[in-house]
Order: C-alpha cells, then sequence, then structure tokens
C-alpha cells in the first residue's frame, strides 16, 4: 500500500540554491520558498558537491558576490548541469563580464541585481515556475549553434513543452547518453558536428536510436535535404516559417505520436 506522506513529499517541487556564501540573504531566500511549500537544496558552489546532487529541481538559484573569476570551472559544471537537466536559471547579484562570458543569455532566465529585495525574488521566480514548470511537459531537446535561436525556440514552445537547449551536436549526443525526450529538434549547419553527423550518431546507438528527430533549419537545397532523409528523420522544417506554423508542425507530431 502506497505510503500517502511519501507521495506528498515526492510530489513537492525543487528549488536548488547554489551560493558562495551561506549569508543571510540565501537563508532567507531557502526560508520564502519553504513557506511557499518548496523543497530546497542549499549547496556550495563547487563541483564535488554539485555532482552528488540528483533530483530534479525546478529552477537553480545562484548567489555570488565575486566575480567568479576564481570559480569558472565551478561555474561551467554548474551551467552544463543547468542546460542539460533543463534548470532555469536565476541569479542574485551584479551580473560580472565574466560570469556573462560563462553562463549565456538563452541559460539565464533573470538576473536580480543589487540591492535585492528576496521577497519579490522569490516571488518572481514562483510565478516563472508555476507558468513554465516541468509538470507533465513533453520534454524537446533543441539543438543550434546559435543563441538567439536557441532564446526564440525556447520562447515558442515553452508555454506547452519542457524545452532543454543544446548549443552544439557534441552537448546534445551528451545529454541523450544520460536522458531520453520525447523529440529532437535539430539544426543542419554547426560547425565541427553538424545535424545529419548528428542525426547519424542517433541512429547507430542501440540506447537512443529510436528518439524521434526534426530538423529545423535554413538549409533547404535538395541536395542537403537527400542526404539526411535516407537517415529517416520524422520531418524537416524551415526556419523561414511562421513560429505558429512550427509550433503547429510539432503540436501534429505529438499528436499523430498519441494516435499511434
Amino acid at each position: 500500500m502506497s505510503d500517502p506522506k511519501r507521495q506528498e513529499v515526492d510530489a513537492m517541487q525543487h528549488i536548488l540554491i547554489v551560493t558562495e556564501k551561506n549569508s543571510l540573504l540565501v537563508r532567507s531566500a531557502a526560508e520564502l520558498f519553504r513557506e511557499m511549500e518548496y523543497e530546497v537544496t542549499v549547496t556550495g558552489l563547487d563541483i564535488e558537491e554539485i555532482s552528488k546532487l540528483q533530483d530534479p529541481y525546478e529552477a537553480l538559484v545562484l548567489y555570488m558576490e565575486s566575480d567568479g573569476q576564481e570559480k569558472q570551472q565551478d561555474i561551467v559544471y554548474l551551467r552544463d548541469k543547468a542546460i542539460q537537466e533543463d534548470m532555469p536559471v536565476f541569479f542574485l547579484g551584479d551580473e560580472e563580464e565574466a560570469l556573462k562570458r560563462l553562463i549565456p543569455d538563452h541559460v539565464l532566465r533573470h538576473v536580480f541585481q543589487r540591492p535585492i529585495d528576496i521577497k519579490l525574488a522569490v516571488q518572481k521566480i514562483d510565478e516563472y515556475i508555476k507558468k513554465f514548470g516541468r509538470q507533465s511537459k513533453k520534454k524537446i531537446l533543441v539543438v543550434d549553434d546559435s543563441g538567439a535561436m536557441l532564446r526564440n525556440i525556447k520562447g515558442w514552445f515553452e508555454d506547452k513543452y519542457q524545452v532543454i537547449l543544446a548549443n552544439s551536436g557534441a552537448m546534445a549526443i551528451k545529454y541523450l547518453a544520460t536522458n531520453r525526450p520525447d523529440l529532437v529538434l535539430l539544426d543542419y549547419e554547426m560547425p565541427v558536428v553538424d545535424g545529419r553527423q548528428v542525426l547519424e550518431m542517433i541512429r547507430t546507438e542501440t540506447e537512443f536510436c529510436d528518439v524521434p528527430v526534426i530538423f529545423l533549419t535554413s538549409k533547404n537545397d535538395k541536395e542537403s535535404i537527400l542526404k539526411v532523409m535516407a537517415l529517416k528523420p520524422e520531418g524537416y522544417l524551415l526556419k523561414t516559417m511562421e513560429p505558429e506554423k512550427i509550433v503547429q508542425e510539432i503540436d501534429n507530431f505529438f499528436e499523430k505520436e498519441k494516435r499511434l
């Protein structure tokens, strides 16, 4: 017989707070989230500590007092974890140049600059989670080397779907090694590993060879299209299409999947 208390705990949404220093502001944020009935984990900005965390988190709140220069490796690890697990990142503190280089705009959902109104910050993060939280959404892995395009696509889809962003073919394959999205939305032209090569790798790996892939690309010449059609993608969409039409095509794909 299932334990109702255990089910209640499992249903709680989790917030991860990563901090250089367990300050009053961090403690206040954690308490406010708990009052809103979130489960809260507070950990240091340290790869070893962060790597031990397994729970799915609805949001990552990063608090820093320094410019991030001495913590670059830890920040990069945290950034990659956020991207791979589709955790929206909220930053508390002054956004220094070092941080801007390490965490791209499409990963940061909001920066709360000093002086920080922590009640307002927690309220805004709560509003974001209520609107865009994971819940039972289908999971789409979007692969594109353009940060601007990733931001656009996330904006188009995040009302309906859980959107994971990968800015390279290598990052996409790394994600797929440990996660299974419901769909990969794949750019064709990317440096080092292009979309065709990514699809080839997907189709040859037993663990995720049957993950559906739809191209979303600017490449519309016949030769390029024929090269990938032999690998049997589920679709081929052009970036020149209206965003509403692209979203409709993806909606149609999932509706068709339901009927199969």
